[in-house]
């Protein structure tokens, strides 16, 4: 502060001390006026001034980094530079969430703590359904949640939309869905037939088999419990109706009668 030309003495120093450390980052100190005593008090007891960022499911770490750069003014190129250097993964890592983040956290920071939370929150839910936490193991399961997440029409329907993709992949077909297409910059740009033949990444379920190799989004637990739990069904095919729900069958002509129906 003496380096700002702020009237500040030795003493003020020495009361500092006595009174405790100053916090670093943003803190809210109300809007009144405030004496010196109270001024320093209040930086070492004011609680850090916070801001909510919520993760929605199915939403894209792209697109995330780039809200989290406009609410809290940070630096974009800096925030991707710090997630791929602290991430293990490309995209999944961050667990859907409202998050607290105080303002004037630094870059680098922000991403340790949103990584270190989302860890924690997948460690707690894999002992509780495996009894451990194997990474590699689970990131199989969030690739397969996260395009249940961009496929489903409502959480009762992720059951359902994860038989279609295992009965598809055991009988040797492609999966041929959209969503697997909504990945990165790409989360809210619509499908279209150019866009799925322009598409060469091992993202398109339309050109490649089997799932992509890594997720296409960050997704829900209510995703992964349904990618490990998937429903009993015969199911080969879904299409959404006119409701905004999907229609599931076993076999082509009813889905094409399906198609035309919600196409009319």
């Amino acid at each position: 502060m003496h380096n700002k030309n702020y009237n500040v003495s030795k003493l003020d120093a020495l009361l500092l001390r006595i009174i405790g450390s100053p916090q670093s980052g943003w803190i809210n100190i109300g809007s009144t006026l405030n004496s010196r005593g109270d001024f320093l008090y209040k930086l070492t007891t004011a609680k850090a001034a916070l801001q909510n960022i919520t993760l929605i499911p199915g939403e894209t770490t792209y697109i995330f980094l780039d809200q989290l750069a406009e609410q809290l003014k940070l630096d974009r190129n800096i925030l991707q530079k710090e997630y791929e250097l602290q991430s293990n993964w490309e995209e999944g890592a961050f667990v859907p969430n409202t998050y607290r983040l105080p303002i004037g956290i630094t870059e680098k920071v922000l991403i340790k703590i949103l990584l270190n939370e989302s860890l924690s929150q997948r460690q707690s839910v894999s002992e509780k359904i495996f009894g451990t936490y194997n990474e590699k193991r689970w990131f199989h399961f969030v690739t397969v949640a996260s395009i249940i997440q961009k496929e489903s029409a409502s959480i009762s329907e992720m059951p359902l939309v994860s038989s279609v993709i295992q009965n598809r992949i055991k009988k040797g077909m492609k999966l041929q869905m959209d969503g697997t297409l909504n990945y990165g910059k790409y989360s809210h740009v619509k499908v279209t037939p150019d866009r799925i033949k322009e598409d060469k990444s091992t993202y398109n379920t339309y050109l490649y088999g089997g799932i992509p190799p890594a997720p296409v989004c960050n997704v829900s637990f209510d995703a992964i419990k349904a990618a490990i739990f998937p429903a009993q069904s015969n199911h080969l095919y879904f299409m959404k109706s006119k409701d905004g729900k999907h229609d599931f069958t076993c076999n082509y002509s009813t889905h094409l009668t399906n198609i035309k129906r919600a196409t009319k």
